[in-house]
């Protein structure tokens, strides 16, 4: 048990750059208590105490605004970092080094009692705001970007960006390369391809135009179009 507590504590410094000791752990992190309450109401929840353990968790949501269902299964070196909003259903389960940040959503899509939750493989990230819908997986190493809504499964080292979720990048990496704020945008994608074979299209017209002498029209949707550019730009997409 002591080794378990103290492999949780180690988690919180390998992955929160703002931990400066091992009392603040402790006091101030309620992701770390939303585990060690859960892992209580586990306890209980697989010892037939239902209600005991529906009565802890309801607890441990209240202290930690946290939502873990008692069943829900949660491997080693889980950490929520802040945490608040975080809601992880009954049926789901969790593997082994997983980081998630507040907001995640684990949520289920039928009201038949079966599997009905996702499935998180080891070393999944999980930015602020994601969900993950049904009875999915998501494989090993995959890196769910912030407000992305996840539907479908994701294979193994995967990122996925988007509503509805579109996985961007294949390949795997060590946690620590994922920058939330360099995440592909899938949608800047697909306008800068459109802005491109306009471009083009544009340039043959001119052209044509040209050669039959007819007079080229003022491009009145010019200056708009370079004030989508901008906005784009400006937000790390075209």
């Amino acid at each position: 048990m002591f080794k378990s507590l103290k492999e949780d504590i180690q988690t919180v410094f390998a992955k929160d750059p703002a931990v400066r000791s091992v009392a603040e752990v402790i006091l101030c992190y309620p992701g770390l208590h939303a585990l060690w309450l859960h892992r209580l109401a586990h306890f209980l929840w697989r010892h037939k105490l239902q209600l005991l353990a529906r009565i802890l968790s309801h607890i441990n949501r209240f202290l930690t605004k946290i939502e873990i269902h008692p069943a829900a299964k949660i491997g080693r070196r889980f950490f929520i970092d802040h945490g608040a909003g975080v809601v992880i259903g009954e049926t789901s389960e969790i593997g082994d080094d997983v980081l998630m940040y507040q907001g995640v959503v684990l949520g289920g899509t039928t009201l038949e009692k079966k599997k009905r939750h996702p499935t998180i493989g080891n070393n999944v990230i999980m930015g602020t705001g994601s969900v993950a819908l049904g009875a999915i997986t998501i494989g090993d190493g995959a890196r769910i970007g912030s407000g992305s809504v996840v539907v479908k499964s994701v294979p193994p080292g995967s990122t996925v960006v988007g509503i509805p979720g579109r996985i961007t990048a294949d390949g795997l990496k060590p946690l620590s390369e994922l920058d939330h704020g360099k995440l592909p945008d899938p949608v800047a994608e697909a306008i800068r391809l459109v802005l491109r074979e306009q471009d083009k299209l544009e340039e043959r017209l001119k052209m044509l135009e040209s050669l039959n002498g007819l007079i080229v029209p003022k491009d009145e949707l010019g200056d708009m179009r370079r004030e989508v550019v901008k906005a784009f730009s400006q937000g790390g997409g075209i």
